[in-house]
């Protein structure tokens, strides 16, 4: 009964709910495509009708990911209105939410070394998550003196990175770096650290 019903349209979703738990368990590189298959509960022939091999499924797991994050992203946003700050403060959190809540996912989209180029669905998707954080950005910056003020894109390019690398060191239990504060607490204050030196928000007294 339960491969019958995967021959209704659902075999593809499954394979990749199986991936997700593996990379999980075991990493991007840490299983195969027959492996896969045997947690779904299909022959590993089945497989080969929906995906070309385990990267390609990797691929679809993070496109899937991508989406996610990128609505994620936009409620955040979207949350934080009117204020802009409010706004790009919620962005940087929900970063660290996201990889808190769908470690699969993330390991996939970050972790994996599957190209965001590799479908076009997949950079679709990566633009549109990377789109909602430079349009904070933006909104944010224009609050900077033209002179002072970087561009957009450049503004969200170091907060996603100062979020990804508190993620990677202090929120997915990396070896060797402990931190005695939170990853929650790293992010709010490094981001705090950084917009004072745009000006943005007023120097603690």
């Amino acid at each position: 009964m339960r491969k019958r019903g995967y021959h209704h349209g659902n075999l593809r979703q499954a394979l990749v709910e199986a991936a997700l738990q593996l990379i999980e368990a075991r990493g991007p590189s840490g299983f195969t495509l027959s492996e896969a298959a045997k947690q779904a509960g299909v022959t590993p022939a089945a497989v080969y009708r929906h995906f070309d091999g385990r990267e390609d499924l990797i691929a679809e797991a993070a496109r899937q990911g991508y989406e996610i994050f990128a609505d994620l992203m936009q409620y955040a946003y979207d949350t934080g209105q009117p204020s802009a700050l409010a706004a790009f403060e919620a962005t940087g959190r929900a970063y660290l939410a996201f990889a808190r809540k769908y470690p699969g996912h993330y390991i996939a989209m970050f972790e994996s070394g599957i190209s965001v180029n590799r479908t076009p669905e997949l950079a679709a998707a990566s633009a549109r998550a990377r789109a909602v954080l430079e349009r904070a950005a933006e909104d944010l910056s224009q609050h900077i003196p033209p002179p002072m003020r970087p561009p957009a894109a450049m503004f969200s390019a170091h907060i996603w990175a100062m979020s990804h690398g508190v993620v990677e060191l202090f929120a997915r239990n990396s070896p060797g770096t402990r931190s005695p504060y939170s990853p929650e607490d790293l992010l709010e204050t490094g981001i705090g650290v950084y917009l004072r030196g745009l000006g943005l928000i007023e120097p603690d007294a």
